[in-house]
């Protein structure tokens, strides 16, 4: 029987040889395989994981840049999306002022108007008989009036009696009450006011059909009806009108920046078309977290020039606090990231060479880091030139 261990040498035994060479065997196996052995010899030190600190030559130093680092005042900007939405100071929905048939509509949407301006026709009973009410009450109010007057006149000469004259004067201004309120119902249905004027001259007025008209100068943004469609006086919606030269954009807060926020605060908005940015102030803080979301609606009052911003559009939103805060600021540049992607700067130390520190980061102020921990005021820093002392510290 042959009997080998292998590890850069060949040990050989047999069974016939005396138990004093078969033991001198045993001796130089055991200590064959101990120095296979893959347990690491205590003479050798492990490598350090710790990165050791950068020492750079004075031509080398000529090409970083350093930054002393203090304490410093700054305004948190809030970056947060938003939903345009008309102004509605300056938008309402136009409802049908009178029911029956659109027999045509006069406007398309995206179309200017101006106030007064008729948006659609309508083929309606309640107009025609608006028009008939007042007409009958103007005839009745002049004769009332007229007989009001000659018994006045009779009863100072005694040819009536006092009573049948007081009740004269009350028939004359009961129909002029009448009148009155008949007037008052054509001018809530918009009617012509040329058309008023030819009833109250009496002139015989054709047909005259119900006309829809823009309550305020501005935008037809929404067109609600169609021709043939009938109309409900007062609840029918038809059309919405909205001056778009200003509008709102309802940017969503978190709760964690809602401390930031506040009416007031300017408001940079940045449309996702053509990067174009517009500006705004902080017109109304809701009471009530969005259920969904749970954000806080703040509505940014907006100048929207060239109707750039129209309504649903989706825009970029920074709020521009003007509350200050103290803290240690940075440049963006200082800061690298390690092979955990965990921030650090360099840092100089006594003997000029070059440390990392890991930081935390919190706000970024335009070019620049909030440092809530990880540096003091009076630490110097490598503001450029870092990349290239990262790439030296890993070879």
């Amino acid at each position: 029987m042959k009997t080998s261990f292998s590890c850069g040498n060949q040990i050989t035994g047999r069974p016939d040889k005396p138990p004093r060479v078969f033991a001198l065997a045993f001796v130089t196996i055991v200590a064959a395989v101990a120095g296979c052995s893959s347990e690491p010899d205590s003479n050798v030190q492990t490598a350090s994981t710790t990165p050791s600190n950068v020492t750079l030559t004075t031509a080398q130093q000529q090409n970083i840049r350093t930054y002393i680092v203090a304490a410093a005042k700054y305004r948190k900007t809030v970056e947060t999306t938003g939903a345009v939405d008309f102004d509605n100071d300056q938008a309402t929905s136009v409802l049908a002022p009178f029911s029956g048939p659109v027999s045509r509509l006069l406007v398309s949407a995206g179309q200017k108007v101006k106030k007064g301006d008729a948006l659609a026709l309508v083929d309606s009973p309640d107009f025609a008989a608006a028009i008939g009410a007042y007409s009958k009450a103007l005839v009745a109010a002049k004769n009332t009036r007229r007989i009001a007057d000659v018994d006045k006149d009779l009863s100072q000469h005694n040819g009536v009696s006092q009573r049948e004259n007081e009740q004269a004067q009350t028939d004359a201004a009961s129909a002029e009450a009448d009148r009155d309120a008949a007037l008052q119902a054509l001018v809530a249905l918009d009617v012509d006011p040329q058309t008023i004027k030819s009833i109250q001259a009496g002139h015989a007025v054709a047909h005259v059909g119900g006309v829809i008209r823009s309550p305020i100068a501005g935008t037809v943004a929404e067109k609600l009806i169609t021709p043939g469609q009938l109309l409900q006086a007062g609840t029918t919606p038809c059309f919405t009108v909205a001056d778009l030269s200003r509008v709102w954009v309802m940017a969503q807060i978190s709760g964690s920046d809602l401390a930031s926020v506040n009416v007031g605060d300017t408001v940079d908005v940045l449309t996702r078309a053509d990067a174009k940015t517009l500006s705004g102030t902080v017109g109304n803080i809701s009471a009530v977290v969005d259920p969904d979301t749970r954000a806080i609606i703040a509505r940014v009052v907006v100048a929207n020039p060239g109707d750039v911003l129209k309504k649903q559009m989706y825009v970029r939103v920074q709020i521009h606090s003007r509350q200050e805060y103290d803290g240690i600021l940075v440049p963006v540049s200082a800061i690298l990231r390690d092979d955990e992607n965990l921030p650090f700067v360099y840092v100089q130390q006594q003997d000029h060479s070059f440390a990392r520190r890991h930081v935390t980061l919190g706000d970024r102020v335009d070019d620049q880091y909030v440092i809530p921990e990880g540096l003091k005021s009076g630490d110097q820093i490598v503001v450029d030139g870092a990349l290239f002392m990262q790439f030296m510290q890993s070879q």
